[in-house]
């Protein structure tokens, strides 16, 4: 076989093994179908906090976005120590809203977009909790949801913390150019969203319950522009959405809402055609963060991208609707376009993953 883009000529078969491995699921399995688990110890976001930029607040969810930043440097000397600063905000305010301490958190996991992922471990260094970095670019949030509830559920910690976000400035800087330079932008491109959010995961009585979660496989469609993350994302999406239906006998409508993040306008579109074919209708309960968080008038191309983002959609949004009993079973499916600047750069294309956590009131 050929392994894609890389030229390497290799005689073997990676989906089909010599042997036949004989599988002994344990008597207390979590896992349905191929790639969905259960939790039924039901763990239960009981906190969560989030922070934008006035950009953000001037979308649609101006409502719902509370805390907002009234300089982008956030009072700091780069946009990178803001970045983190917000992570810190988000945070704490996400313990304090909990009536917890950090003492009282047993494992906190965080992940962005900078390299190496700064943001989260220069945060993680002023609490002092035991921490785990992970990486799934925009599909952050939904990977650290799927980490706490199964630690909790699973009976290996009480609670678990998750935080991540984006900063259009340290994005654009590492991922095109300073801002100075005033590169110009595809017209497909999208909008790195300026926020932070963080969310407090136990099993306690009150919150909203996580109670099943797919792991996504990582998919390449080979799309090499990284401006175009949408058409690169949206592929994952469907897979990940598909195979959750699947694993669990259901179909679009028995859900009050499918929440994607963050494809923007072109990739939720390819989605729904995507998902057409298929066989699977997304109808008037389907929402992309990122096509929604900005308005028309707002100049952000296709919308909005970023670990902050769907994570602060998430947040302000969608739980404070959960939490009212406005949406009682609602599907939050993260994507992520696990890209750098040095493969695409060399031409390379851009794999994407999506992760999905059903979160019911």
């Amino acid at each position: 076989m050929r392994l894609f883009d890389f030229g390497i000529e290799l005689d073997i078969n990676l989906t089909k093994g010599n042997k036949t491995l004989k599988r002994t699921k344990a008597k207390n399995t979590k896992q349905i179908g191929e790639q969905t688990v259960i939790f039924p110890n039901e763990p239960k976001i009981f906190s969560s906090h989030s922070i934008v930029s006035q950009k953000e607040k001037d979308g649609p969810f101006a409502g719902y976005f509370k805390d907002v930043l009234k300089d982008t440097k956030y009072q700091e000397k780069t946009f990178e120590k803001a970045e983190t600063k917000m992570f810190v905000y988000a945070l704490h305010n996400a313990i304090e809203n909990a009536g917890i301490t950090s003492k009282d958190i047993d494992v906190l996991f965080s992940g962005d977009l900078l390299a190496q992922i700064i943001s989260s471990s220069y945060c993680a260094r002023l609490f002092d909790i035991p921490y785990m970095g992970i990486y799934g670019a925009c599909s952050t949030m939904a990977e650290g949801l799927i980490f706490s509830a199964m630690l909790t559920d699973g009976g290996f910690a009480e609670i678990a913390a998750c935080v991540t976000g984006s900063h259009y400035a340290t994005a654009e800087r590492q991922y095109r150019g300073p801002l100075e330079l005033g590169a110009q932008k595809q017209r497909y491109s999208q909008h790195t969203v300026t926020a932070a959010a963080a969310a407090i995961v136990g099993l306690v009585k009150e919150g909203i319950k996580i109670t099943k979660a797919t792991i996504g496989k990582v998919e390449d469609y080979g799309i090499p522009d990284p401006a175009n993350m949408g058409a690169a994302m949206a592929p994952s999406a469907m897979s990940t959405l598909m195979q959750f239906f699947i694993d669990t006998d259901t179909k679009p409508d028995d859900y009050d809402l499918i929440a994607t993040g963050d494809l923007g306008k072109l990739g939720s579109d390819l989605l729904r055609q995507l998902m057409d074919e298929k066989g699977y209708h997304l109808s008037q309960n389907y929402m992309d963060c990122g096509a929604s968080i900005y308005g028309h008038d707002q100049h952000t191309s296709e919308g909005g991208s970023g670990c902050g983002c769907g994570a602060s959609v998430l947040d302000a949004y969608i739980l404070n609707k959960m939490n009212k009993g406005e949406y009682k079973k609602v599907i939050f499916a993260a994507t992520g376009a696990l890209l750098s600047t040095i493969v695409t750069q060399q031409g390379e294309s851009m794999p994407s993953v999506t992760h999905l956590v059903l979160l019911e009131k």
